[in-house]
């Protein structure tokens, strides 16, 4: 079908996260780890896990081992970075899938496609950015690829000279090339890295918003070489390390005499009721009505498909699930329209794939109320339900 090709699941989500992130009334929790507006925000944590940008030179320039970016000043178009640098603007244009005389925001990352004048005293910068000289950078890089499966860019630019100055200590981070559909959502969560430090790494805007061809640096980890991930790892290791061998550390207790019997029970033992799990049994007390009448094409599969699509004619009218709220009304990549409802419980509604919004952000609307209408090309709806952060099957929601 048209929809698999177009909106592949991680794109639907992708939508979600964002309608989530406008969701949150505390607050944006950037990495997508909260949980709709509840939960444990751990924002912060996930931030400290990778390191700030280098220090460009005067020009813009970070130089790592393996290639150079450089970084848009206020007003500048990429004519000016190309002139600053002295690169050719076409090759610099063709390279970042860009114009020559696009408007560029502070501290955009341009991708240079080969080396330039390493960053020195002369341009006021400090040399090359080196990884400290205790950990295996190429153990990390590999672990980094090997978690992220896809999407990376291994294309091969010649290597700083072994005679260019050293500057500041971090790792060099991953290339990724950004594929159509994709969002700066899916790909920080690609990476397991947030997507306020993606942003701030690469100069993107308050949307957060990527192009298709772009070159994006992945933020990597602190120069102590712990991200989350190695952190816990290196937290579990240290947990190994001091638990000790059976029969040390800890003196045996004295078993009680074996000469010695027990002392007579004189009272009966208390037999607590059985439970009666009927009472204990999780119960859909909140009904949905279906937010369309037409087939469902799609199932829901978790992971694959966090929710069901439904077909309707073009124009049709897609209506609230249940009593709610407008929690966001946003778009993805591809500019397809998404509408989110909060609703008690800590339930959400996801209506993916709709035009002609009725309904504005933060309006209460009421079960059966119209949202939008089914759009003339892609003549289906996407529907969620979300209990806290997670997708759950929509069909027991339903009658």
């Amino acid at each position: 079908m048209t929809f698999r090709q177009r909106f592949p699941a991680r794109v639907v989500f992708a939508g979600l996260a964002l309608s989530a992130l406008s969701a949150c009334e505390d607050g944006l929790d950037l990495d997508m780890r909260g949980g709709f507006g509840g939960g444990l925000d751990t924002t912060q944590a996930a931030q400290s896990a990778t390191a700030p940008r280098p220090t460009p030179d005067k020009r813009g320039i970070i130089s790592y081992p393996n290639y150079q970016v450089a970084v848009a000043r206020r007003g500048d178009t990429l004519t000016d970075v190309a002139n600053r640098i002295d690169v050719p603007v076409d090759k610099l244009a063709s390279y970042n899938a860009r114009r020559p005389d696009d408007k560029l925001r502070q501290g955009e990352v341009i991708a240079l496609p080969y080396r330039v004048a390493e960053p020195s005293a002369a341009t006021g910068g400090t040399g090359v950015v080196t990884a400290p000289s205790d950990v295996d950078v190429a153990a990390l890089a590999g672990g980094a690829i090997d978690s992220a499966q896809t999407g990376i860019s291994t294309s091969q630019l010649q290597p700083a000279p072994k005679d260019a100055p050293k500057g500041e200590t971090g790792f060099e981070p991953i290339r990724h090339k950004v594929k159509r559909g994709e969002t700066a959502f899916t790909i920080s969560r690609l990476y397991n890295v947030s997507v306020r430090s993606l942003a701030d790494w690469n100069g993107l805007d308050s949307n957060f918003t990527i192009r298709e061809n772009q070159i994006l640096l992945i933020p990597p980890a602190n120069a102590t070489g712990k991200s989350s991930g190695t952190a816990a790892a290196a937290a579990g290791a240290a947990g190994v390390a001091a638990t000790t061998v059976p029969g040390q550390g800890t003196p045996t207790p004295t078993p009680p005499s074996a000469t010695k019997p027990l002392p007579q029970q004189t009272t009966a033992p208390v037999v607590p009721p059985a439970p009666d799990l009927g009472k204990t049994q999780t119960k859909t007390t909140s009904k949905m009505g279906y937010p369309v009448d037409g087939k469902i094409i799609r199932p829901y599969s978790k992971g694959k498909n966090n929710g069901i699509d439904i077909t309707a004619p073009a124009g049709t009218s897609v209506k609230a699930a249940k009593d709610g709220k407008v929690a966001a009304i946003t778009t993805d990549s591809d500019n397809v329209k998404i509408v989110v409802l909060r609703h008690s419980d800590n339930l959400m509604t996801v209506y993916y794939n709709v035009e002609g919004v009725k309904v504005a952000k933060g309006a209460k609307v009421k079960r059966g109320q119209a949202l939008a209408v089914i759009p003339k090309k892609d003549n289906f709806v996407h529907f969620e339900v979300r209990k806290g952060f997670d997708s759950i099957d929509p069909m027991p929601y339903l009658k």
